[in-house]
């Protein structure tokens, strides 16, 4: 083993950049990012459409080459070993990208060939077991719907015993069932030592995480636990119950210390990050009819106030 292999299989980090940058044209979509994943953890990657996390994934997996900042995947560093990184880690693109009029042992077994695993077709198969695929292994990959295509995509980038799995939004579109399932299999994984970074829109996804960053317009805003991330956020928010919430809400919209007021079935949330303004907006509405419950701000109101005060990077 060489010195090089030694020094990318002892880092404590799958993941360790700092400053990492991409432009496309005058616009930036990934700006300066610094981030750490410890390996065997799962790593929430969040943020709304365009905000630049498919772009930072790629220059993670080495498909695309950073304009500035440096750092490394696996030990590996971002700009000059991306051949090393690109065989070690597993890539899980947001749309379904294998062959459709092939069947699902017909496209196990050619990613296998690509990645050159060893013995294939014993390969093929524990993949076909792990992820409960054996019984529709010659089912093609077009007639399946999106929860067993999800499983086909994770049984294809696992296929050839990867460190690390990047998987960019895997859960958009399938079911509630299917989403579980998929989420015991990434733990499953993580606790067999596997390390996980994964993009979500979902937050109780979100809320199974080892830890969260959250990216907008190229820029991270936070990243931490749940509890850092909700702490850093000093965020306030109400609860309202009662009737005529739709007047209510449109009498906060607009309220000083009032940035927030979301429909959440049959109450309202009501944030704000100046604790004593919000409070005093809701006290000039407050009535009879309505309670109103101070409650711990969760990852969505945290979220929409961080988005609230992002800065688009469109030009």
């Amino acid at each position: 083993m060489s010195a090089r292999t030694i020094q990318a299989a002892s880092s404590d980090f799958a993941i360790d950049v700092t400053g990492v940058t991409k432009r496309f044209g005058s616009k930036t979509v990934v700006n300066a990012i610094a981030l750490q994943v410890k390996r065997g953890e799962i790593y929430g990657f969040l943020g709304p459409n365009g905000s630049g996390k498919t772009t930072f994934i790629r220059m993670l997996c080495g498909l695309l080459t950073p304009d500035g900042g440096t750092g490394t995947c696996l030990g590996y560093d971002l700009r000059t070993q991306q051949a090393d990184i690109k065989c070690r880690v597993g890539y899980m693109t947001q749309k379904f990208s294998y062959y459709e009029d092939l069947s699902i042992r017909e496209n196990l077994d050619f990613i296998a060939r690509i990645y050159d695993v060893p013995d294939r077709p014993a390969a093929v198969q524990r993949s076909l077991e792990r992820l409960g695929l054996q019984n529709r292994s010659a089912q093609l990959a077009g007639q399946l719907s999106g929860g067993w295509k999800q499983r086909l995509a994770l049984a294809a980038c696992l296929i050839h015993s990867p460190q690390l799995l990047l998987l960019d939004e895997p859960t958009a579109g399938v079911d509630p069932k299917a989403r579980r399932e998929f989420w015991d299999e990434v733990h499953q994984l993580t606790a067999d030592g596997l390390t996980v970074l994964i993009t979500t829109h979902y937050m109780d996804e979100a809320e199974r995480c080892d830890r969260l960053a959250y990216l907008a317009y190229g820029n991270l805003l936070t990243q931490g636990t749940l509890d850092e991330v909700l702490n850093a956020a000093r965020l306030a928010t109400w609860t309202v119950t009662g009737p005529e919430l739709r007047a209510l809400a449109a009498a906060l919209r607009g309220c000083d210390g009032v940035e927030q007021v979301v429909p959440f079935g049959n109450l309202l949330h009501v944030s704000g990050r100046d604790a004593g303004k919000l409070e005093a907006a809701i006290n000039r509405v407050r009535d009879a009819a309505h309670v109103w419950t101070r409650v711990r701000s969760g990852l969505e109101d945290v979220f929409i106030s961080l988005m609230d005060e992002a800065k688009d990077n469109y030009s």
